[in-house]
């Protein structure tokens, strides 16, 4: 495969921050991703693997050795049926709902807001509106790492938790993820419904600018972003990175922040939290190159 010198990995985040890839290469299928760390692992070069970057924070230095992206690992196979769907990592999870929507598909509406990829999302367990990936998830077929060997791990495997599972914890990568959803129902009525919670999430969140959607976990029962505001810290700058004025829990770039000025403010945040609750925020965003 082509592999591709010091490309700036800002294009490859939400954030629209982030220095260059020593090299990177975005694979298309399996085979090219297990090639590639054939490659980096007979060359003794560090890797990381990204998808869409909607939830990745990336150093201004940018990555040594390669960069792996799987944002091409696009489709589906959707049986409206039995409810079975089948989505490649790279797919983008409202493309996903939006598909299944028109299936008569029930089960994907609380995703439509979320700027990931299948395979992001059921490695952290992803959620909203009171739905997630744990719920409806079947199965994954994933790569360990180590061995390069693709393999499927059924849900109660995987020690779903909130915003967590086995997969952030051990070595490996999602391939596809396998859902069941519940067929038979209204395509207008799901559409509704999916159209409904986008219209509540475009209200409540600044998804006009950059961000990586929520930069904490809610500490529950308690939620980061109330924390926050009670704190005074809604607008708060450093450069062009801002606490957001519409939803405390969310970091976004007015035009040119860069990862330090968003990393600095993730470390303030959780200071002033700490100093004010005992309490220690925990990001759900993923630093690299820090």
């Amino acid at each position: 495969m082509k592999l591709d010198k010091l490309v700036s990995l800002s294009t490859f985040t939400t954030w629209k921050v982030g220095g260059p890839a020593e090299f990177l290469a975005e694979a298309t299928n399996q085979n090219e991703i297990k090639s590639l760390l054939q490659f980096a692992h007979q060359e003794k070069m560090p890797y990381q693997i990204i998808g869409a970057g909607s939830n990745l924070l990336i150093n201004d230095s940018g990555l040594e050795g390669l960069t792996i992206c799987t944002r091409k690992l696009q489709g589906s196979e959707i049986n409206n049926i039995d409810g079975y769907v089948e989505a490649v990592a790279g797919e983008s999870l409202p493309t996903l709902a939006r598909k299944v929507a028109k299936a008569g598909l029930h089960g994907l509406e609380w995703s439509i807001g979320i700027p990931g990829t299948v395979g992001g999302a059921t490695a952290m367990n992803a959620g909203a509106q009171g739905g997630c990936i744990a719920e409806r998830l079947d199965s994954a077929l994933v790569m360990a790492l180590d061995s390069k060997k693709a393999f499927r791990i059924y849900n109660k495997e995987l020690d779903f938790g909130y915003r967590s599972s086995r997969i952030q914890k051990e070595q490996m990568i999602v391939l596809s993820a396998r859902f069941q959803l519940e067929p038979g129902h209204n395509q207008r009525v799901i559409e509704k419904h999916n159209n409904e919670n986008l219209h509540h999430r475009l209200e409540t969140q600044p998804y006009q600018l950059p961000s990586c959607g929520s930069v904490f976990r809610n500490p529950e029962p308690l939620k980061a972003g109330q924390l926050i505001e009670n704190l005074g810290l809604k607008g708060k700058r450093i450069g062009d990175a801002e606490i957001s004025k519409k939803h405390a829990n969310f970091i976004v770039n007015n035009g040119n922040a860069k990862a330090h000025d968003i990393d600095t403010l993730i470390r303030l945040i959780q200071k002033e939290v700490k100093e004010a609750h005992q309490l220690l925020l925990h990001p759900e965003v993923k630093r690299l190159g820090f």
